[in-house]
């Protein structure tokens, strides 16, 4: 009995789905782009010469400087404390859990810039800083500006109110790993501090990473505020020290938004990397590579069934 010659399966030649929307999105944003781009430079009144001059000028960088050094101690802080503070609210102990609750109340329900004035007056109110036996004789004290300098107390404001935000970002993290990894462990015989380093804390950090850099570029914005300290020294304020000189306030205000976009950029660019690295094994976002021969061997398959019975196929 003669086969039939078997014919190859035809793959169905797919048109792409055409999109005239999105070009014509494309040409406006375009469009748009041009005509932002001709105004900034063809306008006189954004005093390009004045951005040049200024940009790189000795109070300008000495400003970036300090802005630097504002944002890194101040999350420093802020993070160091904010660990503690997930861990106090993942507690048993319920003293530690309403401590920590308490804690995130009042720093996020006040706003920063109070809280900064506060810190900036805090040797007005307590002018010693003392130590000594409870109504008995005083053993040591030291006048508090000398501790709480301005930049001690612009640290303390900025990292003391951001803590509470990291605090609940931490605390969401934790929570995102299963349980189930911590009972394992304790089956295994570890620790409570051995777990939370080795186990929960690395798992956890592909979901704190993202928005602790969110919070980072934040503080980095929010170091202008440190004016009510009074901290004199950031970039914010040594740009407007040269507008007030200059009477050009437009360009000074280009420059420092100059500086904060790079730095920003930079941050950015650590960002990427350290959500590359903890969230290794766990990105959903790129597409699955297609296997056309396995594709053309199942659509083989589909097109050309055969039916086996006695050793013949029919």
């Amino acid at each position: 009995m003669q086969h039939p010659p078997e014919e190859s399966p035809v793959l169905n030649k797919a048109v792409p789905v055409r999109h005239p929307g999105r070009w014509i999105s494309a040409v406006v944003i375009i469009g748009v782009l041009v005509l932002v781009l001709q105004s900034l430079v063809t306008n006189p009144n954004f005093h390009w010469d004045t951005v040049g001059t200024y940009i790189l000028d000795v109070n300008v960088v000495q400003g970036v400087g300090w802005t630097l050094l504002l944002t890194v101690a101040s999350m420093i802080l802020a993070i160091v404390l904010a660990i503690l503070l997930a861990f106090m609210r993942q507690s048993d102990n319920p003293v530690f859990r309403w401590s920590s609750w308490v804690w995130v109340w009042f720093f996020r329900g006040t706003p920063v810039y109070t809280q900064l004035i506060f810190w900036g007056l805090v040797s007005v109110l307590y002018p010693k800083i003392s130590a000594g036996v409870p109504f008995g004789p005083e053993l040591f004290s030291v006048d508090t500006s000398t501790v709480i300098t301005a930049l001690a107390a612009a640290i303390l404001g900025l990292g003391l109110n951001e803590s509470a935000y990291l605090a609940e970002i931490f605390r969401a993290g934790l929570k995102s790993v299963d349980r189930g990894q911590m009972e394992a462990a304790e089956a295994l015989g570890m620790g409570k501090a051995k777990i939370m380093w080795r186990i929960i804390l690395p798992q956890a950090m592909r979901v704190i990473v993202p928005p602790t850099g969110n919070e980072t570029i934040g503080m980095l914005k929010t170091t202008s505020l440190v004016l009510a300290v009074p901290f004199t020294l950031d970039l914010t304020f040594a740009t407007n020290t040269l507008a007030n000189r200059t009477y050009l306030p437009v360009p000074l205000l280009i420059v420092a938004g100059i500086w904060y976009l790079v730095i920003t950029s930079l941050l950015m660019v650590g960002q990427h990397f350290i959500e590359a690295y903890y969230g290794k094994g766990v990105d959903n976002l790129s597409p699955a590579p297609v296997n056309m021969e396995a594709a053309k061997a199942a659509a083989a398959g589909m097109g050309a069934p055969k039916l086996s019975g006695g050793g013949e196929s029919i």
